[in-house]
């Protein structure tokens, strides 16, 4: 386990030198690979951040890189709900989730937000295909069942099926994807876009997942923890340091390392290009798990 330094001193022009070469041999890397980006948190939501999202995004597709976008929608759907008189509950992180909330889940996530982040992509100028898990029966999916609560028209995921973002990525287009799964009985079923992340990373066997948040990464005793193992973070679960929202999030990251994703990353983004200074530079900007 390792953790973050201090901040740091304004770069020379001979570090900014190094630095740019430090990245040109990320980019050489990770070109053709797949990367899959869990979009979430404050990023989504804040313009500045939506901008230069859009903005990283596009550059990694420029530089050959294979970007699929996995994004939530938590505090639209939450703003939605609440305009029709309908309370939200969490349960360990997962928002509970009746047939009224699920319609307006479905409009929200594979409408207003969806469409969106297609939009400011393309107008950055990606070619990026809006689709949710029900298009091509990308996400097959069942209720989630918990050991104490019903949790409504909330989903787990039987089976990914990735042939519609693997054709899409051949012929050069940034798939977004809204976490909607198709159940074969004929029920919608909402279900955490962190979760989502990790099994599309697995499916189609990413080089990374990255998942966006509000936090700079994973935190013990307010310290950044930079890099963790597998085993470390079960740990930390069970020391419950991580829990709350955090614990889908790093239960999915451990799934897709256990399903062969090269490593997975929690950056900030709230943190003007974290997603490039993670991926190109060797002290990147968040928490890093690897199997």
């Amino acid at each position: 386990m390792q953790y973050k330094n201090g901040p740091k001193e304004p770069l020379n022009p001979v570090q900014k030198r190094a630095i740019l070469i430090e990245a040109l041999s990320y980019i050489q890397r990770f070109k053709e690979q797949i990367i899959v980006i869990k979009y979430g948190g404050a990023a989504m939501v804040q313009e500045e951040f939506k901008f230069s999202f859009a903005q990283d995004v596009t550059l990694l597709h420029s530089l050959g890189l294979r970007p699929v976008i996995v994004h939530g929608g938590g505090p639209e759907i939450t703003k939605a709900i609440s305009t029709y008189g309908v309370e939200t509950q969490f349960i360990d992180g997962l928002r509970v989730t009746d047939l009224q909330s699920l319609k307006i889940s479905e409009m929200v996530l594979s409408g207003q937000v969806n469409k969106e982040i297609v939009a400011q992509l393309n107008d950055a100028g990606s070619l990026a295909v809006g689709l949710s898990g029900k298009d091509g029966r990308l996400i097959e999916a069942s209720k989630l069942q918990h050991k104490e609560h019903d949790l409504g028209y909330v989903g787990k995921i039987d089976h990914i099926e990735p042939k519609l973002l693997i054709n899409l990525l051949r012929d050069g287009y940034i798939p977004v994807l809204s976490p909607i799964g198709m159940g074969q009985d004929g029920h919608s079923y909402n279900i955490n876009a962190d979760t989502v992340a990790s099994h599309i990373a697995a499916a189609l066997k990413a080089r990374k997942a990255i998942f966006m948040t509000d936090v700079a990464g994973i935190l013990k005793d307010k310290k950044l923890i930079s890099r963790l193992t597998s085993a470390e973070a079960e740990g930390l679960i069970q020391e419950e340091v991580i829990q709350g929202g955090m614990l889908p999030k790093v239960r999915g990251m451990i799934y897709a390392l256990k399903q062969g994703v090269g490593s997975v990353h929690i950056i900030d983004g709230r943190d003007h290009h974290a997603l490039i200074g993670e991926l190109f530079t060797d002290a990147g900007t968040g928490t890093m798990l690897t199997a």
